[in-house]
């Protein structure tokens, strides 16, 4: 039994290297969805719309293969925290965490669109970062430059020094890709990753 083609429809390296650690054929497909939070929608619901809406946005290119879908936000006292995009909002977004709890949601669907039933899940992640000085943020903002990940931290290199503890089901949820529910669901499609 042939397994169908499995489609990342996302432009995010790091989601491509935790697919890959799973050594399963796969293709690359940057979804185009717009991902605008809408007016009242918190970061739970927002994850898992995105999610649904970038596998959904490639199923036309790819009508045969099972798509996956992600999206990653950081929430900070209730308030969703995108990707900074530069060091300035950066480190202002290091220092409003310093000493707090930051929850990590994190959404995954996979479209099987041949049939066009759709599995989805929000992943949360909880990290408490320890007290940081304005030395610390920029020494690391500086050599990591996480300018791209959600809410300043990239997890896999070397903003696991701004951390005092986490709390989630799978490591893989924090840097933005949920390996455990994935494998899960590509089973419940007839995938075998094994």
């Amino acid at each position: 039994m042939t397994s169908p083609r499995l489609i990342l429809a996302s432009g995010s390296r790091y989601r491509h290297d935790l697919l890959a650690r799973l050594k399963v054929p796969f293709e690359v497909m940057v979804s185009e969805a717009d991902e605008t939070a809408r007016p009242g929608e918190g970061a739970r619901e927002l994850t898992e719309r995105l999610a649904i809406a970038k596998a959904s946005a490639v199923r036309a290119k790819a009508p045969d293969a099972l798509i996956i879908g992600s999206d990653q936000v950081a929430e900070y006292d209730g308030e969703i925290v995108g990707k900074p995009g530069g060091f300035d909002e950066a480190a202002r977004q290091l220092r409003r965490i310093s000493g707090k709890t930051a929850r990590l949601y994190t959404g995954l669907a996979l479209l099987n669109a041949k049939t066009g039933r759709i599995q989805a899940e929000v992943a949360l992640f909880e990290v408490t970062f320890r007290k940081l000085g304005e030395d610390h943020i920029a020494r690391y903002l500086e050599k990591e430059r996480p300018y791209d990940c959600a809410g300043s931290v990239k997890s896999e290199g070397l903003g696991i020094a701004l951390f005092e503890r986490f709390h989630g089901d799978d490591p893989n949820t924090l840097i933005g890709l949920p390996l455990i529910r994935l494998v899960r669901m590509l089973e419940s499609e007839g995938f075998e990753v094994l």
